[in-house]
């Protein structure tokens, strides 16, 4: 049986390698997130694509749609 001080070590150990990869992962999705608006503001300024409501916005719950 291991003792309590190896075993701790290692769930920190564990606890830390998965913040560390969930961390990553969110900078990589950040990333994207980022590269997507620049290129729907691009395209919008070269009027390439608009950006508008499908129907008259009624309610609050309408969301626009991209074209």
């Amino acid at each position: 049986m291991e003792p309590k001080s190896d075993s701790l070590e290692l769930l920190m150990e564990t606890l830390i390698k998965m913040v560390g990869k969930t961390n990553q992962k969110m900078d990589s999705l950040q990333r994207r997130v980022i590269q997507l608006e620049t290129f729907i503001k691009e395209e919008k300024e070269r009027g390439t694509i608009l950006i508008y409501p499908q129907q008259p916005q009624e309610t609050a719950s309408s969301t626009p749609h991209i074209i």
